[in-house]
């Protein structure tokens, strides 16, 4: 992705706002054939910027006009905030990226990422506010997955488990911290395993599966 933004700084180190972005959705919103909206496929919809420019705010105020469903995909509490929009939207689902019940592991491979209990806490309230909540884990990282399981079952509609596809770029974290075994596939596959059993009752999706 970084050769379309003419960025030369490392990726994840910059960000380019677009901050009319909910106009030039009204404005497509027009015209376009009815769907479903996914906020969002590549970039985390709450960064910390949204925290001041509000532009998913914003965007999911103009969907709300539109009655279309949307997804929500984000690894940030911040997602509360619009709980306001969220809670009256004509069909909405929200979803929490966790990819490990540990946040030592989290601070290895998404260092500037919200700490684990957070988004967790986040699901929580989702959840007990009656939105249609999901959890993505996807890369499966380094976990207890009996313990990450317990965390996140009693809160989750529907559950999405991927493996890290990028595993060439990351073995050298994988191998710094000691955790080399979770780059075996067959290890990995019983943890997945281990992880389904333990979500009793709540449906899983094992991605690329």
């Amino acid at each position: 992705m970084q050769r379309f933004t003419g960025h030369t700084e490392a990726w994840g180190s910059f960000v380019d706002g677009r901050v009319n972005a909910a106009d030039v959705l009204r404005r497509q919103l027009k015209r376009a054939d009815r769907g479903a909206v996914i906020l969002s496929s590549v970039t985390d919809p709450y960064q910390p910027v949204e925290a001041r420019y509000r532009m998913t705010r914003r965007c999911l105020e103009v969907i709300a006009l539109f009655k279309l469903p949307v997804n929500i995909l984000t690894k940030s509490p911040l997602v509360l905030r619009d709980l306001d929009i969220i809670s009256r939207l004509d069909k909405v689902s929200v979803g929490l990226t966790i990819t490990s019940d540990n946040d030592d592991v989290r601070k290895i491979f998404e260092p500037a990422a919200p700490p684990v209990s957070a988004r967790i806490n986040a699901l929580k309230k989702l959840h007990m506010a009656g939105i249609a909540t999901y959890v993505f884990i996807g890369p499966v990282l380094p976990m207890n997955p009996e313990m990450l399981a317990g965390k996140i079952g009693p809160y989750a509609d529907h559950i999405l488990v991927d493996a890290m596809n990028y595993r060439a770029k990351t073995r050298h974290l994988y191998r710094q911290h000691k955790l080399d075994q979770w780059l075996n596939g067959e290890y990995l596959s019983g943890i997945k395993s281990r992880l389904v059993r333990s979500l009793k009752g709540v449906d899983v999706e094992l991605c690329g599966s």
